[in-house]
């Protein structure tokens, strides 16, 4: 099964080739154009097919046939209910819980965000495989865009690179912050020694998390964090190196005494859909654990 776009063309857009038109205006990349030519995929015009020299008229009907995607076989379908809190043909806007992978990994293939989402397309019938936009650790809960097909994954992934997507979590820190509003600017990157473990190292990629402090619990704190980058453990990082981890994130010097898992939620994001030509905003409450590790800090 293929997927198809379409497009009339304006007569702003005519007298370009067909090339120029679907690089240029509507994004789309030369690998996936080549994908086209070279795995079965097809360009029409006005029901015809056509080469990418073709030069548009006003009013030309533009389609594009996708070439199928095949499923990794890394991910194994399995029956994992989905908060879907947004869908259309191009995307799903999913509120993932904690403790459950985005991906599969070498040594536990079952259970995973992406095996959900591709049972929940074979029973839709939906053919596409897994493109997650942004990725949320195993133990962050939270709202996460996966593009349903490779052409909107690119679109969403370039304007992620281009700071046109905006995310805020919502965490449980240890310890009161002396300042109730401040930015983490220190580049991040691996530990030596550890293929998971990251830090803050001047030799790392540039990382930027905005904090602001929502309540004060005693020896602990409410924040909302806004990140301008999107590092591997940035937020975990960030807050660690500043002296104040996660709650139950043990891994950068947490604890486990309230909550154990870290303490971090995907609670909002905004973006503008580049092919629906709207803006959306979504929201997510924090699950059951940060709500019940919130209210033993205020009794």
């Amino acid at each position: 099964m293929h997927h198809t776009l379409e497009w009339k063309i304006k007569e702003v857009e005519s007298g370009q080739f067909l090339r120029d038109y679907l690089l240029h205006i509507k994004k789309i990349s030369r690998k996936a154009l080549a994908d086209i030519k070279f795995h079965g995929g097809e360009i029409k015009v006005n029901g015809e097919s056509v080469t990418v020299r073709y030069i548009l008229r006003t009013d030309d009907h533009v389609s594009i046939a996708f070439p199928p995607e095949k499923v990794s076989d890394w991910i194994r379908p399995h029956a994992v209910p989905l908060n879907i809190v947004y869908e259309d043909s191009h995307l799903l806007v999913v509120n993932k819980p904690p403790q459950l992978p985005t991906i599969p990994s070498r040594d536990h293939l079952e259970g995973s965000l992406a095996g959900a989402v591709i049972y929940y397309y074979q029973e839709n019938n939906i053919p596409f495989t897994f493109h997650a936009v942004n990725r949320l650790d195993k133990d962050t809960s939270g709202l996460m865009m996966i593009a349903k097909h490779r052409y909107a994954h690119d679109l969403f992934v370039r304007m992620q690179k281009e700071k046109g997507i905006q995310r805020s979590y919502t965490a449980i820190i240890h310890g009161e912050l002396s300042k109730h509003s401040g930015t983490v600017n220190e580049p991040i990157g691996r530990r030596e020694g550890s293929i998971i473990e990251r830090e803050v190292r001047t030799d790392g990629q540039m990382a930027i998390t905005h904090y602001q402090v929502k309540e004060t619990l005693g020896n602990a704190s409410l924040v909302e964090l806004i990140l301008d980058t999107g590092r591997t453990h940035q937020i975990r990082v960030h807050m660690s190196y500043i002296g104040h981890p996660l709650m139950g994130d043990t891994l950068y010097g947490g604890k486990k005494e309230i909550i154990e898992r870290q303490a971090l939620h995907s609670s909002s994001i905004r973006f503008f859909h580049p092919i629906e030509n709207r803006e959306f905003f979504f929201e997510s409450s924090i699950p059951n654990d940060m709500e019940e590790a919130l209210k033993a800090l205020r009794d």
